[in-house]
């Protein structure tokens, strides 16, 4: 009988063991966010297979449609845990954050039925690599409020080579993906993960306001067809921070659309952060405004930015026809080392959507300041050149060195249908950029009040991960 009494003590010693263990928290981890979230799920209880093989398209999104529920009451977050996660495009949904474990992989499939088309966007008309519309992103979303797609540096893996050899042999039916693009949505966070091999830009928030974009490492081959960066389009209240970006076109490209359609459309992007950049990009700008600006770009403030072997630290691009306008454009304490051009302005880039486009419509480009910088092995200090009829006027540039590389062309400034002032640049601007320090100028401009977006906090959040 003791004995028959010790095996059952024991047994419910074991049973409740047991269910210690199912109860038990045994991994949490906290994020910074600009929103917390009530409820929480993992892409395994919507049957998500992390093997690399499974296909998970379906699991994303019943995960997120069944998440969507709970919006009005707290909003949910979805957590991918570590596996690669083989999937096709997927859409979020308000009030959300999906988050990427430091271990976990998206993989995106290389099917392409799994990437629905869509329409192109209104304020280009057609699709960036061929007329009509273009694949989904990866990662999608429009009309929406409070959208986190965050992670512990969780990687993105867009696969990109299958796209850029389509590309490449021209055999393309419509433009292709993006690895996420946000649309016409308020409050939007994309932060600390890593995006390899994007099919073509990288991150895409347009027509959209109080965006926050922090931490994220984007690498691409330098040979890459389109894989820029980061581009803000046709939005407002938009912060860049903290990013590395290695790249095979424009690390950071602020758009607004492209000629008779960006016009029409009219929205401009306004009231832009970008600070602490590092960007690799040989045959591309490390900043570029346009050449798609047909909306408008205004009040953009970029400082402590480090180029390293790109084509140019600053560039405006646009053309006769685009129309539009790049003004009140600030930059200081950028170091660039080994340089084609440390600043380069063009009026001529051409590359239209069609022949519809307006020849009477003119760019205007004013208010462009550049301070505090110092460069290295740079081939040629700046390449500005305006529209005949149509001078890029109020340029500033201040404190400036520019060390030539020693093999630099022989004359280091060329400028034509430009206006401006300089201070302190080396070597000597041209003369249509008069120094100004005997009248006493000692600096170009650089704001000195903060967008709205450098007032949002971020908030502490946290999520558990139960085990049976």
């Amino acid at each position: 009988m003791e004995i028959i009494s010790v095996l059952v003590v024991l047994g419910l010693l074991s049973t409740k063991g047991a269910e210690c263990r199912r109860a038990r928290i045994l991994d949490s981890f906290q994020y910074s966010a600009m929103s917390c979230r009530v409820h929480s799920a993992s892409l395994t209880d919507y049957g998500g297979v992390g093997d690399g093989q499974t296909l998970n398209t379906k699991a994303f999104q019943s995960a997120i449609d069944h998440l969507s529920q709970f919006a009005s009451d707290g909003g949910a977050q979805l957590f991918v845990p570590p596996g690669r996660w083989l999937t096709g495009s997927f859409n979020l949904t308000s009030h959300f954050t999906l988050f990427l474990h430091r271990d976990a992989v998206l993989l995106a499939s290389q099917d392409v039925s799994q990437w629905p088309v869509i329409e192109p966007l209104p304020s280009y008309g057609r699709g960036r690599d061929t007329a009509g519309g273009r694949y989904v992103s990866l990662i999608f979303g429009t009309n929406l409020t409070d959208v986190v797609i965050t992670g512990d540096n969780g990687t993105i893996d867009g696969q990109g080579a299958l796209w850029w050899q389509k590309f490449h042999k021209g055999q393309l039916k419509y433009t292709r993906p993006y690895l996420i693009e946000i649309m016409f949505s308020d409050q939007v966070q994309i932060s600390n993960l890593m995006l390899v091999n994007s099919p073509s830009w990288n991150v895409h928030p347009v027509y959209s306001s109080n965006v926050l974009v922090q931490g994220i490492t984007i690498i691409a081959p330098v040979t890459s067809p389109n894989t820029d960066g980061i581009n803000p389009d046709s939005s407002t209240n938009v912060r860049i921070e903290d990013c590395y970006i290695v790249s095979g076109d424009d690390c950071v490209a602020v758009k607004s659309g492209w000629d008779e359609y960006g016009i029409a459309f009219g929205m401009p992007t306004k009231g832009l952060v970008i600070r602490r950049l590092t960007c690799i990009s040989p045959d591309s700008a490390v900043i570029a405004l346009g050449s798609e600006m047909s909306g408008g770009i205004e009040d953009v403030r970029a400082e402590d930015i480090l180029a390293i072997n790109s084509e140019s630290g600053v560039r405006i691009k646009t053309a006769v026809g685009r129309g539009g306008y790049v003004k009140d454009v600030y930059v200081r304490g950028m170091t660039m080392k080994t340089m084609k051009w440390a600043f380069w302005m063009t009026g001529n880039y051409g590359s239209h959507p069609d022949n519809k486009y307006d020849p009477n419509a003119l760019p205007v480009i004013n208010g462009i300041n550049y301070r505090d910088m110092v460069a290295e092995n740079v081939t040629m200090a700046a390449r500005l050149e305006g529209i005949a009829g149509d001078q890029f006027t109020g340029i500033c540039i201040s404190n400036v060195t520019i060390g030539l590389a020693h093999k630099a062309k022989k004359v280091p400034w060329t400028c034509s249908d430009i206006e401006g002032i300089t201070s302190g640049v080396t070597p000597a601007p041209c003369a249509l950029l008069p120094d100004q320090a005997p009248q006493g100028l000692t600096s170009c401009a650089f704001p000195t009040d903060s967008l709205p977006i450098d007032t949002v906090q971020l908030q502490t959040c946290s999520y558990a991960m139960k085990y049976l």
